[in-house]
């Protein structure tokens, strides 16, 4: 199984099954669950509560560990943000409250969920872990990206399993415009577009990402990858381009790796 590791990591943390638990925080959910680190699936059902609104720090920690306590978890916790997390900061905030900027998430976690270990990351970044361990991209190798096509492009870049994080591709600049203002699943909707129509816009975004990077392989991630063969036999760009397979759960499971991992972002 491939994962992020930090430099310089200590062995992997799980419990004594070889499990560990994520959390996907969104802007109308949080959701998580007990994630089997052998497998990649969830050890029973997830628990889901509303993001609260407002969606500040303090009210998001307390739906945190309202998931955490439902599932009498005492272990590490790993948890996924909608924001640029870096030097244990967050920097943005897509979908969350403002007042998550320049804030500390891991001194905030653990005034609710006490002295464990803890990893916080971006939301994309998680799921591109998860499916590049356990997902369509299991058996890829060298660089795989994924990207996640819903209100804007979510991006995340692997090399043989090591996360490059916080990305951000969706805010790249492609012919004058960013990316995610030409190609993501709401641009098509708002334009009422076809999903040919659809495709050659995000071939050119998609050709314009291969060009710097040189992906091995692209992975679709968004519900709009659900309707994947709608779409995918349109693109014309030269990298393959995959739909994602663990949907609902890849954050879950992207965040409980990653604590596992001792990822610090």
């Amino acid at each position: 199984m491939s994962q992020a590791a930090s430099p310089g990591a200590d062995a992997p943390i799980t419990d004594t099954l070889g499990r560990a638990f994520g959390v996907d925080v969104g802007g109308s959910g949080i959701k998580g669950g007990i994630v089997d680190l052998d497998t990649g699936e969830l050890v029973g059902d997830r628990f889901k509560v509303l993001t609260p609104q407002p969606s500040t720090p303090a009210a998001v920690a307390g739906g945190i560990k309202e998931v955490v306590d439902h599932f009498s978890w005492d272990g590490p916790v790993g948890v996924t943000l909608p924001s640029v997390v870096s030097g244990g900061v967050v920097k943005t905030a897509a979908n969350i409250d403002k007042g998550w900027i320049d804030s500390d998430p891991y001194a905030l976690l653990a005034g609710v969920l006490g002295d464990r270990p803890l990893a916080v990351l971006n939301d994309a970044d998680a799921a591109g872990m998860a499916e590049d361990a356990y997902g369509a991209g299991k058996d890829a190798k060298g660089m795989v990206m994924l990207l996640t096509f819903g209100t804007g492009i979510g991006s995340a870049i692997l090399f043989h399993g090591k996360l490059l994080p916080n990305t951000e591709l969706g805010h790249m600049e492609v012919g004058g415009k960013e990316a995610e203002h030409q190609a993501s699943s709401k641009i098509k909707e708002d334009n009422d577009w076809s999903y040919e129509k659809w495709a050659g816009h995000v071939s050119t975004v998609l050709t314009a990402y291969e060009n710097l990077f040189w992906p091995d392989l692209f992975i679709a991630g968004g519900g709009i990858s659900r309707k994947a063969h709608k779409w995918i036999p349109h693109l014309s760009n030269r990298t393959p381009v995959v739909p994602a397979t663990l949907q609902n759960t890849a954050g879950i499971v992207g965040a409980a790796m990653a604590v596992n991992a001792r990822l610090r972002v």
